[in-house]
């Protein structure tokens, strides 16, 4: 049985990933330090699951290193981090201390017991823009961050990558296309659309919506980590992605439709009505795309989830699970504008 510490548990990459981890058997501690989109409702199928643990904490917290250590794991699985970018340009702060302090704890609790494997889950969006290039994101590709919510985590994945040179730490980097799903909190752009439209509320869109985004179904993306751990190859950087590529006016246009086909509708739909055009962020970058040969050949992954089922059953789990959303009402959560 292997034992992991998952930083980050109750987000939504992470809840997923516990839950699968413990159909095989996985024994799991799980560091959250409940922020607003930590979500204990993520993980409450689990709560009296006998190989799942759970602590309160926070990782820019030097105590952090002795909590894990008790726990004598094989593995930390990092996924905690502030990750909306709006939020960084608002509070960038936050971001520096999780995304740079938090991930630097970690690694020196590496550092000091090289028997534990550290699997660092990023983000393209590290890379910057690739603009109306054909081009795609691969793993020699430079650093080019845009947001402070990219900067902390391009400086985090930095950290990690100098800790495994130096130090010779077992260390592996994900860096992930953009994410959707069932528990996903609402401030991104699916769940966010989702909602709006659940709430009879226009979906609003930054600029024309042209920006293009590859989307990735999150069970795919927990099934190329769990490669990753098992089979990774230390100092290695992998590129998950969904092989979906689509401007966000497109892809809210296919979230409409699909939402009215599973209310059975029989109205035209009339896609201007359900949508509101809103000035554009500073700093948006246009384009994010990865290539995943290299996860492709080396172990053995690829993403599995049609994009019209994936966006099916995500807009079928929000539906159908009413109290989640009202239990995020509950603590003051908002529609808020998307990126």
């Amino acid at each position: 049985m292997k034992k992991l510490v998952v930083t980050g548990g109750l987000g939504f990459i992470g809840s997923n990933f516990i839950k699968k981890s413990l159909l095989k058997n996985y024994k799991i501690l799980n560091i959250d330090k409940i922020t607003y989109a930590g979500n204990l409702d993520n993980l409450s199928s689990v709560k009296k699951n006998k190989n799942y643990n759970f602590l309160n904490a926070d990782i820019s917290n030097k105590n952090i290193q002795k909590k894990i250590l008790k726990f004598h794991p094989d593995a930390i699985i990092h996924f905690a981090a502030e990750s909306h970018v709006d939020r960084s340009i608002e509070n960038p702060q936050d971001f520096l201390q999780t995304n740079i302090t938090g991930t630097y704890n970690l690694l020196e609790t590496v550092r000091n017991n090289k028997n534990i494997k550290f699997v660092h889950i990023s983000t393209d969006e590290v890379y910057g823009d690739l603009g109306k290039t054909k081009k795609k994101f691969n793993k020699k590709s430079k650093f080019n961050p845009s947001s402070p919510y990219s900067a902390s985590k391009a400086s985090a994945d930095h950290l990690v990558s100098a800790w495994q040179k130096t130090y010779g730490i077992n260390s592996v980097i994900i860096n992930c296309s953009n994410n959707y799903g069932p528990n996903q909190y609402p401030e991104k752009l699916i769940p966010h659309a989702i909602i709006c439209l659940m709430n009879n509320k226009k979906i609003p869109i930054y600029g024309k919506g042209n920006q293009v985004r590859d989307w990735l179904f999150v069970e795919d993306h927990c099934d190329a980590i769990d490669k990753v751990l098992n089979k990774g190859k230390s100092g290695e950087t992998y590129l998950v992605g969904g092989k979906n590529e689509i401007k966000n006016i497109d892809l809210v246009k296919m979230i409409v439709k699909i939402y009215f086909q599973i209310q059975k509708s029989s109205s035209k739909i009339k896609f201007i009505k359900h949508i509101n055009f809103v000035r554009d962020r500073p700093g948006h970058d246009l384009r994010y795309s990865v290539d995943t040969s290299f996860i492709e050949k080396k172990l053995n992954w690829k993403p599995n989830t049609d994009f019209n089922n994936g966006l099916y059953k995500t807009i079928l789990w929000y539906l159908n699970n009413s109290n989640w959303i009202e239990n995020l009402k509950k603590k003051r959560f908002k529609l808020r504008r998307i990126g």
